[in-house]
C-alpha cells in the first residue's frame, strides 16, 4: 500500500468531509420532511393523530434515518476539524466541536421523544390518555429539534463559516450564506415551520462546494 504524505492526506480530508456532508444533508432533510408531514404543529396539531398506519410508518422511517444522519454528521465534523484544526485558534475549534456534538445529542433526544410518542399511541386504544401522550411526545420532539438542536446548528454554521473565511478556503458568498443560515436557525426556526430545513440546505451547498474542489488545488496556510 502506497504511503501518502501529509500534503496528500490534507487534500483528501475535505473531499471526504464533502461526501459525508452530502449524505448527512439528504438524510436530515428527509427525516425533517417525514416528521413534519406525520407530526404537524400549530392549528393542524389539534386534530393530528398517528393512529393511521401511514403516519406511524412515516415517523418510523424518519426515526430510522436520524441515527445514520448523526453518524455522517460526526464524520463530516471530524473531517472538517482535522483539516482546519491544525492552524485555527483553539477557541473557534472548540466552539465548532462543542456545537456539533451538542447538536447531535439534541437531535437524538428529539428522535427519542418522537419514538416514544409513536410507541405510546400505538399501544393505546386511541383514548384521551393516548392523545395526551402523543401531544407531549410531539411537543417535546419539536422543542428539542427547533428550540435547541437548531440553535446549536446555528453556532456550528457560524463558527465553521468564520473559520473557512479566515483560512481563505470559503468564498465570500458562502460565508454570507452561512451567516444568513445561522440567523434563520437562531431566530426563525422555532416560530416558522420548515425553517429548520435551512441547515441541511446549507450543509448540502457547502458539501457540494467541497466535493467539486472549487477551493483550488492547494491551500495556503496562514502563519500562526
Amino acid at each position: 500500500m502506497r504511503d501518502m504524505g501529509p500534503g496528500q492526506r490534507a487534500m483528501e480530508t475535505p473531499r471526504a468531509a464533502g461526501l459525508a456532508g452530502v449524505v448527512f444533508a439528504v438524510l436530515l432533510a428527509a427525516a425533517i420532511v417525514l416528521v413534519r408531514l406525520a407530526m404537524p404543529e400549530g392549528a393542524e396539531a389539534a386534530t393530528a393523530r398517528a393512529t393511521t398506519p401511514g403516519k406511524r410508518d412515516a415517523v418510523q422511517w424518519a426515526l430510522d434515518l436520524v441515527p445514520f444522519a448523526g453518524i455522517f454528521f460526526l464524520w463530516f465534523l471530524g473531517a472538517v476539524r482535522a483539516h482546519v484544526g491544525e492552524v485555527e485558534d483553539r477557541f473557534l475549534a472548540t466552539v465548532l466541536l462543542g456545537s456539533g456534538l451538542v447538536f447531535t445529542a439534541t437531535m437524538f433526544g428529539g428522535a427519542a421523544a418522537a419514538a416514544a410518542a409513536v410507541l405510546q399511541i400505538g399501544r393505546s386504544s386511541g383514548g384521551a390518555t393516548g392523545q395526551a401522550a402523543w401531544d407531549f411526545g410531539r411537543d417535546l420532539a419539536y422543542s428539542l429539534l427547533t428550540g435547541y438542536a437548531m440553535r446549536m446548528a446555528a453556532v456550528f454554521v457560524s463558527s465553521l463559516s468564520l473559520i473557512g473565511h479566515r483560512l481563505g478556503v470559503l468564498p465570500r458568498w458562502l460565508m454570507v450564506l452561512g451567516v444568513l443560515t445561522a440567523l434563520t436557525l437562531l431566530f426563525v426556526s422555532s416560530n416558522v415551520p420548515w425553517a429548520e430545513l435551512a441547515f441541511p440546505v446549507w450543509s448540502l451547498v457547502l458539501s457540494l462546494y467541497i466535493v467539486a474542489g472549487r477551493r483550488g488545488g492547494s491551500r495556503t496556510r496562514p502563519a500562526t
